[in-house]
């Protein structure tokens, strides 16, 4: 059975230094100091008693409103307002834009609940957590405005602008495992022998009160709400929400949308409770939690209605549609709600009125413009063709001239004749072009057939 919230110790001792109330920054990197004394992943597993499967804890309404109360002064209150995508996707469509938060995403609610419901003396000693991007940030960003040191085990994968982000922020960086759970243990391990309060990302607590005042905020500036899409990995932000949304108005329907790389919340829910869900590589990196939290799965199990799956070329899409028409970047897991409505589903929830988070925007810069080029694909406008044409004077000058004549930009052409297999006199060319949408492309398409024998389009092609 749920536990309620328990109190929080105090710690003794410290591993992070401060002066004269200003942290100092440091990084420390697999061949630098320290590193060396937490190689050690394989020892029996340390428990959080704050995330203990055999104690889960619910959180509560009240809980919610005390976060609200306690955070007003250090978060953003973003805005919730109705998109332009709403007659694309046949619905009044709102969007919580909490990617407008200091460090780009909603984890900033939640980490600064958590340290300010810190004793003195854990303040004084410091605090502790392992992640590889949003939560990192914004536990380094609220450690620094409150005066709490903040110690950071982010995994070899990190992104290198988040790993900068997080030192600017004023944390002490560890970068140690070869993933997030290698770096929670070494995190956890950190923070028993020095005494740092360790913090998880997506199941304390005061953590999942935090990023319920989302839901607060959505209740107050959106009337007559028929139901909230909300991207879920670990669990704390669909736990929070589903917990002030239910509350505040039962008749509102939750919805929580996964990649299909990771359906961690669905498996769950079949089974009743949080069972490990093997995870693939998605653009939903953030959402990438094999195993939800045990606090918020008990908290939230009750309060969704429903849960979905989305593809990455849903999301990829998803992403171009916001630069395009809302001006917005956002992550993959930030827009995977976003994701669901926009490749249909969701239809029962047509024509009614539908807020969905956009949670986060620290997308990588040097994945964007693939991303980018991903959506513009899905969405029939980036395709790829092998055609066969004589390898006479004017046979390619022929084809491009077909392809110009239909206003179709042309982004890549490579040709080939030695490993071709037909007549000696004929060339294969590939084509990677530019088109206005769909409709565009099978025009194209269908032009090419006519006039070429042989024509390899898209999922056709080998390579």
């Amino acid at each position: 059975m749920p536990t309620e919230m328990p109190q929080e110790n105090g710690a003794t001792d410290s591993l992070v230094s401060s002066t004269n109330g200003k942290i100092e920054n440091k990084v420390i990197t697999n061949d630098i100091e320290m590193a060396d004394e937490y190689d050690d992943t394989d020892g029996p597993e340390l428990k959080d008693k704050f995330c203990d499967p055999e104690n889960p804890i619910q959180v509560h309404f009240q809980d919610v409103s005390a976060a609200a109360y306690k955070i007003r002064g250090g978060i953003q209150r973003t805005p919730c307002q109705r998109s332009q995508i709403s007659d694309l996707v046949d619905m009044e469509l709102f969007f919580k834009k909490d990617f407008q938060q200091a460090t780009g995403s909603f984890k900033e609610r939640g980490a600064r609940y958590t340290l300010l419901m810190m004793s003195d003396e854990q303040k004084e000693k410091g605090v502790i957590a392992a992640s590889a991007g949003n939560h990192a940030l914004a536990l380094a960003y609220h450690a620094r405005d409150l005066g709490i040191p903040a110690f950071v085990v982010m995994p070899i994968i990190a992104p290198i602008m988040k790993i900068t982000a997080c030192r600017q922020a004023g944390a002490t960086i560890l970068i140690k495992g070869a993933d997030l759970g290698e770096s929670k243990k070494i995190a956890m391990k950190i923070g028993k022998e020095k005494d740092l309060f360790y913090v998880n990302g997506y199941d304390h607590p005061h953590i999942i009160a935090g990023q319920g005042t989302i839901g607060l905020e959505i209740i107050e500036q959106v009337s007559d709400i028929d139901a909230v899409v909300i991207p879920v990995g670990g669990g704390g932000m669909i736990a929070g929400i589903a917990l002030a949304i239910k509350t505040l108005s039962p008749r509102t329907e939750i919805i929580g949308v996964e990649s299909e790389q990771c359906a961690s919340f669905s498996t769950a829910m079949d089974a009743g409770h949080p069972i490990y869900t093997k995870s693939g590589p998605t653009l939903a990196d953030g959402l990438a939690v094999p195993t939800v939290g045990v606090n918020a799965f008990a908290t939230a199990h009750s309060l969704v209605d429903k849960m979905v799956t989305v593809s990455e070329d849903m999301i990829a899409l998803a992403i171009l549609r916001l630069v395009e028409v809302e001006k917005c970047v956002v992550e993959g897991a930030g827009c995977s709600g976003f994701a669901a409505l926009l490749c249909g589903k969701l239809p029962e929830l047509k024509g009614k009125r539908v807020c969905t988070p956009l949670c986060g925007g620290n997308i990588d810069t040097t994945v964007l413009g693939r991303v980018l080029e991903r959506g513009l694909a899905a969405d029939g406008r980036l395709c790829r063709f092998v055609v066969t044409v004589s390898d006479r004077p004017g046979g390619i000058a022929e084809l491009t001239k077909f392809i110009a004549d239909l206003g179709v930009s042309i982004k890549d052409i490579f040709h080939e004749r030695a490993f071709l297999k037909s007549e000696i006199f004929h060339v294969q060319v590939k084509c990677v072009v530019e088109t206005r949408d769909k409709e565009h492309s099978e025009q194209l398409h269908q032009g090419l057939r006519q006039r070429y024998n042989n024509v390899l389009w898209g999922s056709q092609m080998l390579y």
